[in-house]
């Protein structure tokens, strides 16, 4: 059985007098890949938000490890291993590409293992070589892939045990979102827990152990991917524009 890592009950929130999650509640497993499935507006964002610390719940419990997190600041949070590829990038423009790395660098979180090696600049480069061929070029002067390449690199180099991403691969040409897949598919094989949020079904399906849809706020189907593709009338009701 997977042992769990992140455990997430009844959880509610809102921003002032609007409430967007009513009684949230998944979990997932130590080198599980999730996913987070929705129409705009459905409370996708929000999850993220209260998960990382930008958005304090109303009510519920967000567990790592056995350790509560609900609430809690956000540089407390990714100290106790939640590590945010934001939604928009959100780089340092006026560093290069070297310090917007080496800015959030720290190996706290690491869990040593057979075969395992901390997040280091030379394995980030090796992940996505463009940053090791930019390292002494501006964030603000990089293309859109190439930013969300740093942006997934400065996260792990905090070493989390669990990666967020929000909008993995949104505005991205189909060039760079097939590279960024390439490297989510390499950090799974390397056991690195995920939650993805994400418009792009397809690439989701190979990569994700479980899939969860939110309507309203609430939780409205979840499976695997073999269910997931089993039940087109799923992806119509809930994901279809």
């Amino acid at each position: 059985m997977t042992q769990a890592l992140l455990h997430v009950e009844n959880l509610e929130a809102g921003y002032q007098a609007s409430q967007v999650l009513f009684g949230l509640a998944f979990s997932l497993g130590q080198g599980q890949v999730l996913t987070l499935l929705g129409r705009n507006g459905m409370g996708k964002s929000t999850t993220v938000k209260c998960l990382s610390g930008l958005l304090k719940p109303r009510a519920g419990r967000i567990q790592l490890a056995g350790q509560e997190l609900a609430g809690q600041p956000a540089y407390l949070i990714g100290r106790a291993g939640i590590g945010l590829v934001p939604e928009g990038r959100q780089v340092f423009p006026s560093l290069t590409v070297r310090e917007n790395l080496v800015a959030t660098a720290h190996t706290r979180n690491f869990q040593p293992g057979a075969g395992r090696e901390p997040w280091h600049l030379e394995r980030v480069y090796d992940l996505f070589p463009r940053l090791h061929e930019r390292a002494r070029q501006m964030a603000g002067q990089l293309s859109g892939g190439e930013q969300q390449m740093l942006a997934v690199g400065r996260a792990l180099m905090t070493n989390p045990r669990l990666l967020i991403l929000d909008e993995a691969t949104e505005g991205l040409a189909p060039l760079i979102r097939a590279e960024i897949w390439k490297c989510l598919a390499r950090l799974k094989q390397e056991g690195m827990a995920m939650i993805i949020v994400d418009k792009n079904i397809k690439p989701l399906l190979p990569l994700a152990d479980r899939h969860i849809i939110i309507e309203k706020g609430r939780v409205a189907w979840q499976g695997n991917s073999d269910e997931l593709t089993a039940q087109p009338e799923v992806i119509q009701r809930y994901l279809s524009v």
